[in-house]
């Protein structure tokens, strides 16, 4: 789960909230801020603390209450009551060091966030967004499985990564890794990559600066790229720097 900052708003409250879409896009890019999918058609001003929940109403049309979801992760999430202690979320904490990501497209909290006492918020914030679920399979005409799923998506994403790594190996020029961070812009699940990845600082250096709000959230070492806990929470939101 990405880490990002919005920063402060750029308009005050916005009425319609979904007048937000584009500035929160602008700031923290095209990418659901749960599952990390890219998209733009069905991507929403997601309300952090519910909207529908009366105790949130008066949240509706504010700034630092604002994320993106997909429509898989808002459905999920719905109007459940979102306890800002009691979850770990990418805009105040440093999801980065809260989750693992393996190739078979699991994301779990991690050992670390374990080790802190944390694991279950960790696990809320997956369970909130239906991201502790298992795959879904599918199969085309073929018998070929497609990846119609969150988790399945992640497996794709995996391999894609896995490829670019072996071509670098192969061929490490400056024009291929700029190739390969705008390969990771544009399929999203910027964590996956930051994985495959782990052991090349240059390359994790341009996946931070390729999804926007991620180097700006302060949750990575500028110089070693490992992340930083607890987050700096620099906008001081509520309940933030928890990891």
């Amino acid at each position: 789960m990405r880490p990002v900052r919005r920063n402060v708003s750029p308009a005050g409250d916005y009425n319609p909230y979904a007048s937000a879409r584009p500035d929160l896009i602008s700031r923290i890019g095209k990418y659901c801020s749960y599952c990390e999918r890219p998209m733009l058609a069905n991507l929403a001003v997601e309300h952090i603390q519910p909207k529908g929940l009366p105790a949130y109403a008066a949240l509706e049309y504010t700034w630092h209450n604002f994320l993106l979801g997909c429509i898989n992760c808002n459905s999920t999430k719905k109007d459940k009551d979102v306890v800002l202690s009691a979850h770990l979320l990418p805009d105040r904490d440093n999801t980065a060091y809260a989750y693992d990501y393996t190739p078979d497209g699991k994301v779990a909290p991690s050992a670390q966030a374990t080790a802190l006492g944390l694991y279950n918020k960790a696990f809320r914030t997956l369970r909130l967004t239906g991201l502790h679920k298992r795959i879904c399979k599918a199969l085309d005409e073929n018998g070929k499985q497609v990846a119609v799923d969150r988790v399945s998506q992640r497996i794709e994403i995996w391999g894609q990564a896995e490829e670019a790594k072996a071509d670098l190996a192969n061929n490490d020029t400056d024009i291929l890794r700029k190739y390969i961070a705008k390969l990771a812009r544009e399929s999203g699940f910027f964590s996956i990559w930051m994985t495959v990845f782990a052991n090349d600082i240059d390359m994790r250096q341009r996946l931070i600066d390729s999804f926007p709000g991620t180097r700006e959230s302060g949750c990575f070492d500028p110089v070693t790229t490992q992340p930083v806990t607890p987050s700096p929470n620099h906008d001081k939101l509520a309940d933030g720097g928890k990891l």
